[in-house]
């Protein structure tokens, strides 16, 4: 069982998001995971800084504690040429602490370089596939060459990688990511305590590690977590397919203009009781999910990192035994 934190990349600054992670550090968890966003959600959130550099810096400012991507999308606005590149380097300057976590992407942040976003969700699990078989050709060292249907590699080589290369993390929201996870990654990510993605992606063959978000909002009182949540977060209960689709803030803002305080306290663990924050876990551990991170929509990230170091840290990881 691992833990980890979510750097909501798109609420707080570069500065910020890296103080949280050496403060992440101290209070016990065993990874931080950041969002890798051109635009944030809701133009209230109000940054999307750039997430490869704030990982250099955090690898610079901290000494154990793990790095990962939730999630790069590897395809449209970024070649995976390109991150082949960044995931290697990052893996050497953090000494090998680095999991590079991939997806399919959200038109929101790969439309902006004029190239255009996939329609069919097929053709973005097709050009993921090649993605990914581009990064492990380029990882396997020399000059390499690759033409897909929708991706190509010319004559390349990234001339510094790692002796230990980094794990893949793919994102699944369905059975068909869950077997590309088994196939070309090395572990899967979700986003929802579902049994049936574990299953798909054990099936396929997968046997690394399930990383899962879990959003919660902490604050004293759930009224004052749930607000919050509602005015930063409330893209997040509007559903997958509205996720991946909406090209712009504006338009994210218009989709959850009617989401409700209630309907954050449906999706969102609200408050300061540990025990509902450690109910909301074990639905994930018991799904099959072995490394569980804490999105948190709350108003305070230093109380709420204050609340899982002295609340929260042995009784989630006390849920590992129960289920294994």
């Amino acid at each position: 069982m691992q833990i980890g934190y979510k750097l909501a990349a798109e609420a707080f600054g570069p500065e910020e998001l890296i103080r949280q992670a050496i403060r992440a550090e101290r209070a016990g968890f065993d990874f931080v995971e950041i969002s890798d966003h051109y635009h944030p959600w809701l133009d209230n959130q109000g940054h999307s800084p750039f997430a490869w550099s704030v990982l250099g810096a955090i690898a610079a400012s901290t000494d154990r504690i793990g790095l990962a991507t939730g999630v790069t999308c590897p395809t449209v606005r970024y070649h995976p040429a390109i991150i082949a590149q960044a995931a290697a380097t990052t893996a050497l300057i953090s000494g090998g602490r680095f999991t590079l976590g991939v997806g399919a992407g959200e038109r929101l942040n790969e439309h902006v370089v004029g190239e255009g976003f996939p329609n069919s969700v097929g053709a973005r699990h097709r050009m993921l596939r090649e993605a990914l078989e581009i990064i492990r050709l380029l990882w396997r060292g020399g000059y390499r060459s690759y033409r897909g249907e929708y991706l190509q590699l010319s004559d390349a080589r990234v001339f510094d990688l790692p002796d230990e290369l980094p794990k893949i993390a793919v994102a699944a929201g369905g059975p068909k990511a869950a077997r590309l996870a088994a196939e070309l990654g090395d572990g899967m990510f979700a986003t929802e305590p579902r049994p049936d993605l574990i299953a798909k992606y054990r099936a396929a063959g997968g046997d690394g590690p399930r990383y899962a978000e879990i959003p919660v909002a902490w604050a004293a009182d759930e009224q004052t977590a749930a607000q919050a949540a509602l005015e930063t977060t409330r893209w997040a209960v509007t559903g997958w397919k509205v996720m991946s689709e909406l090209p712009n803030p504006a338009n994210f803002a218009a989709a959850s203009a009617t989401v409700r305080e209630q309907d954050m306290r449906r999706a969102f663990t609200c408050g300061s009781d540990p025990e509902d924050f450690v109910r909301a876990a074990r639905e994930y551990t018991e799904a099959g999910f072995d490394h569980l991170v804490l999105m948190n929509a709350g108003p305070d990230p230093d109380g709420f990192m204050d609340f899982y170091h002295d609340q929260l840290d042995h009784r989630i990881r006390s849920l590992a035994a129960r289920v294994s």
